[in-house]
Formats: structure tokens, sequence, C-alpha cells
């Protein structure tokens, strides 16, 4: 089974991306939870351009991805989960469980660590906020994502179906809770429980800092509650908040090459707002 999954990991990933961006982009279509000012036409180009970077340097810096370190770590007994004796179903739910709290601890350290946040701020600094805001991330950061996650599934010993799964899970839900999609309020609330939603994860765009801080989860909400980082609502409600940071507002900022050159420019003492 191993076997299969690594042979068919790369249809399966972006058979789930192609779909889940398709449903998101007509989703936004028709039920847009807020009016957009700038147009796809200028943004998707950009944000769309930066995931074919992103993957050639993961590619190039990393030839054995996450389910590969996976099935190595298996074969040579390597990791927590390798040296316990649990049911194959547990340790999938284990493994999936523990990496995403590896994520939400690693979105805290990017927005911590002011050389980090130069990198993560590439994200935040879309003046929009919809399905491409989460394919939005500096090549560097995701090859430094990429490097923590090996990390971690080699400390874990997580099995490379576990991988699987949680590599489509983030991909998907980052997609789906960037979305600028309308769900009712009342559902939401249910939803909120049990996935980050698009309005939960909006808050986290917002250009107050104490919003920004906050709702760091991708996948589950539950560690936000855990560990005091969650915020229900923006203070100036969906429609009122601004989206972004204080720096590279401009049309031109949206640029593929300013974007890429963005963790090294210069920006305002007050880099995000506070009040």
């Amino acid at each position: 089974m191993t076997d299969t999954l690594l042979e068919h990991e790369p249809l399966i990933r972006v058979s789930f991306f192609l779909s889940v961006l398709a449903v998101m982009a007509v989703w936004e279509v028709f039920a847009a939870r807020r009016p957009q000012q700038i147009g796809r036409l200028t943004r998707w180009p950009n944000n769309l351009l930066i995931v074919v970077v992103d993957t050639l340097a993961v590619r190039l810096v990393f030839p054995v991805a996450a389910v590969g370190t996976a099935f190595m770590a298996s074969e040579n007994g390597w990791g927590l989960l390798n040296l316990v004796s649990l049911p194959g179903w547990l340790t999938v739910i284990v493994s999936v469980l523990l990496l995403d709290a590896a994520i939400y601890f690693q979105h805290r350290l990017f927005h911590a660590v002011p050389w980090l946040w130069r990198l993560h701020r590439m994200h935040h600094a879309d003046l929009e906020f919809d399905v491409t805001t989460g394919l939005r991330f500096h090549p560097i950061e995701i090859i430094l994502s990429m490097a923590i996650k090996l990390a971690v599934v080699l400390a874990l010993g997580a099995p490379a179906l576990a991988v699987v799964i949680f590599e489509v899970l983030l991909n998907a839900t980052s997609m789906f809770n960037h979305g600028n999609a309308r769900l009712p309020l009342w559902f939401d609330r249910y939803l909120r429980l049990f996935v980050v939603t698009p309005d939960m994860h909006r808050v986290h765009h917002s250009v107050i800092v104490r919003e920004t801080d906050s709702n760091f989860g991708f996948n589950l909400p539950w560690w936000d509650r855990l560990f005091g980082t969650y915020r229900a609502q923006p203070e100036k409600g969906h429609l009122g908040m601004t989206i972004g940071i204080e720096d590279f507002r401009t049309v031109q900022d949206l640029r593929l090459d300013r974007m890429l050159i963005q963790p090294f420019r210069p920006a305002h003492e007050k880099a995000r707002l506070n009040v």
C-alpha cells in the first residue's frame, strides 16, 4: 500500500488541489462574503504563479518529500510511533493530530520571530482575502516549512498514509478557510467546532495586530482554543475590517516579482496597527 501511495501521491494531491480550488472559485462567485475592490485578473495570476515557484523550489531542495520521509522512517523503525505498539488506524489518527499541532506552533513561530515574520508577511500582504490567498507563501518560507515538517515526520515516525491524509487536508482546508465564501452564521458557529472556517481565519488577516496574532490554526480549530489564541470575530465586523498589513498596500505590490523580493524590502517602523 505504501508503494502505491508513493507512486500516486502527486496525482492524489493535484486532484484534490484542483477540485477544491474550482469549488471555492465558483462558491466565491455565487456567494461572496465580502465585496472585493481588486479583481481576480489583477491578483490571481500572481498568486497562482507563486504556487509554481514554491513547488519547483521544494522539489529542488527536497528530492524526497514528506511521504518518502515517512516511508524511510517506517522501514528503519525511526520515530516515536515506531517504538510503541498501537493499532494502525490509531497511529494514523494520532499522527494527523500531532502534525496539525506542529503546523499551529510553526505558524505562531513565524509571527513571533522577526526574520521569520519578514518571510511570512508576504502571505498577509494580500489586499483581498480569497481562495488564492491560501496559496500565497514565499518560497523560502515554504522550504523552511517543509524542513520542519520532515523533522516532525521523522521524530514521530508518522506512517505514509497519515502524511498523505495530512498533506491533502492541509492543502484543502487552507484553500477553504481562506475562501471569500459565505456560510450561514448558525452553520459557521457549529462548523468551527471541528474545522477552521473562512470567518474564523479571516480574523487572522486583519490589519489590527491583536487580531493578526490570533486564530493560527489552518485545519483544526482546537489548538487556538486550547492555547488561548482564539478570537471569535473581528472588532469591526467582516465587512468593515481591513485585510492585510500596513506596508505594501499598492497594487504593484501584488506582482510576483515584488512578492518575491518583499522579505528583503524595508518596512515602516509601525509594521502593523495595534489599535
